[in-house]
């Protein structure tokens, strides 16, 4: 099922443009990565039936590995609007995490309401070192949640992620993955053969590539 899924949603990604593939002229990231990819989920917001296509693969992934889910929680910011329309859709709460404390009011780290031991569903748009997103899990379980697994919408698949989720004990399903990317650029002719060695290595050892 999840092959099929991680298609699907990869052509509709391309489709919108929301991933650029320049081997040739690569991206900084915010880390100072220098990379061959950029992936800016956050379009997929102003295309309705893109949207709708991808909140729809999210809630048949929850309601095929995790059934018992009794809420949705969003990782801020990028995953919180997919969040709510995954929660919307499935009938249930809706909480996100923030990536720190407020430093005012209640000084939240987690907003919404949730209840110790409820199992919880958390929700990222993007997986690169996975870092980020764990936190966020650390964070529900500090809380009192039960985190059954994370649906992101796209991972490069780095080794260093798996080895992260893997360590943290976490099931990761990503509805789009970097190989199955990299294979329909090529096929839609937005990456040349003669570029997918130096795309591979890039995957391999994002940290050093490029220097």
């Amino acid at each position: 099922m999840i092959e099929q899924i991680q298609l699907e949603v990869t052509k509709k990604l391309l489709h919108i443009n929301t991933i650029k593939v320049q081997p040739n002229n690569p991206f900084t990231w915010a880390s100072g990565w220098k990379a061959p990819i950029y992936c800016d989920n956050r379009k997929i917001l102003s295309y309705p039936e893109e949207r709708t296509f991808i909140c729809e693969k999210f809630c048949e992934v929850i309601r095929e590995k995790y059934p018992q889910a009794e809420v949705i929680a969003g990782v801020a910011t990028g995953a919180i609007a997919h969040g709510m329309l995954v929660a919307q859709e499935l009938g249930l709460p809706f909480i996100y995490v923030r990536a720190k404390p407020k430093d005012h009011g209640l000084e939240n780290l987690i907003e919404g309401d949730m209840k110790a031991g409820q199992k919880v569903v958390i929700i990222e748009d993007l997986i690169s070192t996975g870092l980020s997103s764990l936190k966020a899990a650390d964070a529900i379980t500090n809380f009192g949640g039960d985190v059954l697994g994370m649906v992101a919408i796209f991972t490069y698949n780095f080794p260093i992620a798996r080895k992260n989720f893997a360590d943290a004990g976490l099931e990761l399903t990503a509805l789009s993955r970097y190989q199955i990317l990299i294979e329909q650029a090529m096929e839609l002719g937005d990456v040349k053969p003669e570029e997918i060695e130096k795309l591979n290595k890039w995957r391999e050892h994002p940290e050093s590539w490029g220097k």
